[in-house]
């Protein structure tokens, strides 16, 4: 090793992570232009699409801290390594699925493999670079992120012209054994001999509590939202958060140290981060269906038309644009906030407008909006949520920027999906019966040719909707965020200054 303690294979280690990482994030959006496929071909409603997409997200955002604080006992190569396995083995069993319900077991066990890659990538690119290099290691993996974001609509579109809606899996299984030669061959063990005990009862409270509430969320508008099929499941999920935080205040080493949100700045940015999230991810899942169903176009075009949001990101997070201008313009982490937060509102909203008279520049230019403001939100919410935390709990602060990524991932499939769905089931001729607002195809086949159009106009009109329920409430929320960041970075005169803050846990 030189003297200066770099290792010199470090940007190979880095170019490893990364590799394990995009092929996590591209099944979070390769799905996205296989809906169509997905209904037609094994008969999905559009609430099991949902859980084929959300069952995936869950697992990740239920699992994501517990699996850090079992890699910084056990040893992050190791689990990573089992990551690796569990991916491509759930990858395969989804691929082969015959069923929704097979395929949605087996997306859920690709998501459990995914939280142990994806705890573990950002642990090791810290472990593995020094404080002077991590900025620009962290910036790379940030953008091979978005680059998932970006290549999962296309690769999806590239396999369904030519194959089946499996093969948007199959593909997983070479690159997951890939992974697993390199980072056995690469990538150094690293551990914590005084780590923390991993919380498993609190993972398991946590993530039953969120499977509970987003359930009761997808299932709502069909079996109607005063109904016990959607007042149990809510029920459950709300006690067993609640059981979850209070496990978590008891115990000497919690999976989420509560005291953390005492911190207005860490409540702000864990806001920010679940708004950004969702509003990329239920757009994305409104937007593909939109340009299919509604425009027409096929699952390649359609994969190819949604790409410049995320590659906006790339661009400006990959070369650094997006810090230098924020820094240029003099934007606090407040106020970066607010801004990208309403450029993605901005955004959202150009989308549901442009779109429903099938402009696509229109569509174009909300991706664009989108793209920059995520670009510009996302640095700031990281550095906030990384500088509220002990530096010691830094690995444990990371797994919860994951966890908010994909709850809220989770939660704005579903929740818009929900809109969606109670907005189409309203607006269908008298002839049809609000079940068949499932999906548009049956819907489309309950009417038959003669309200073939009006059944089309209602689903258009629905996802206008929902895309602008989405930007008002990423703007709101946006506002609240950079109101709670601007709050506790205000300086605070005389005997306020010496209020009691909770002690770092060391």
């Amino acid at each position: 090793m030189p003297h200066n303690g770099r290792r010199p294979d470090r940007w190979v280690i880095l170019a490893v992570i990364c590799l394990a990482q995009l092929v996590v994030i591209l099944d979070n959006t390769i799905l996205n232009v296989a809906i169509p496929s997905l209904t037609k071909e094994l008969g999905t409603t559009t609430a099991q699409t949902q859980w084929v997409i959300g069952a995936y997200s869950l697992a990740q955002a239920g699992l994501l801290i517990a699996a850090g604080g079992l890699a910084d006992r056990y040893g992050r190569k190791k689990v990573q390594l089992i990551g690796l396995a569990l991916f491509g083995i759930g990858s395969l069993g989804a691929s082969l699925a015959g069923n929704p319900g097979e395929l949605i077991a087996a997306r859920a066990g690709m998501g459990v493999g995914g939280s142990l890659l994806l705890a573990t990538s950002l642990a090791i690119v810290v472990r593995t670079f020094d404080a002077d290099e991590q900025p620009k290691a962290i910036a790379a993996w940030t953008a091979v992120a978005s680059l998932g974001v970006a290549l999962g609509p296309v690769i999806g579109g590239l396999l369904l012209t030519t194959f089946w809606w499996g093969s948007c899996f199959l593909v997983n299984v070479p690159v997951a054994a890939l992974g697993l030669i390199a980072v056995a061959r690469l990538v150094p063990e690293s551990k914590d001999p005084r780590g923390d005990r991993p919380d498993l009862l609190g993972a398991a409270l946590s993530t039953v509590g969120m499977v509970g509430v987003v359930y009761a969320v997808i299932q709502g508008p069909g079996y109607g939202w005063t109904s016990s099929r959607t007042l149990l499941p809510i029920g459950i999920g709300a006690l067993f958060l609640l059981l979850f935080a209070l496990w978590e205040r008891r115990i000497a080493h919690p999976l989420l140290d509560l005291a953390f949100f005492h911190d207005a700045r860490f409540r702000g940015a864990v806001a920010g981060g679940v708004l950004v999230s969702f509003g990329m991810g239920g757009s994305l899942f409104l937007l593909t269906q939109h340009l299919q169903f509604v425009l027409g176009y096929g699952p390649l075009s359609a994969g190819l038309r949604t790409a410049p949001m995320a590659l906006t990101i790339v661009a400006l997070n990959l070369t650094g644009t997006g810090v230098r201008l924020t820094a240029k313009l003099g934007l606090k982490p407040p106020a970066a906030i607010a801004a990208g937060l309403a450029l993605l509102a901005a955004g959202l909203a150009a989308i549901a407008v442009f779109g429903h008279h099938g402009s696509y520049p229109g569509v174009l230019l909300g991706l664009v909006l989108m793209g920059v403001g995520v670009a510009l939100a996302q640095p700031a919410m990281a550095a906030s949520v990384m500088g509220s935390i002990p530096p010691e709990k830094a690995g444990i602060g990371s797994g919860l920027m994951g966890t908010l990524a994909e709850l809220g991932n989770s939660l704005g499939v579903a929740v818009l999906g929900a809109v969606l769905t109670a907005g189409f089931a309203g607006a269908l001729p008298a002839a049809v019966p609000h079940e068949a607002a499932r999906s548009l195809p049956e819907a489309l086949a309950t009417a038959g040719p003669a309200a073939a159009q009006q059944v089309r106009s209602a689903f258009a009109d629905s996802l206008t909707s929902s895309q602008l329920i989405g930007a008002v409430a990423v703007l709101l929320g946006g506002l609240l965020a950079a109101w709670l960041l601007k709050r506790a970075t205000a300086p605070h005169p005389g005997p306020a200054a010496t209020r009691p803050q909770p002690a770092p846990e060391v």
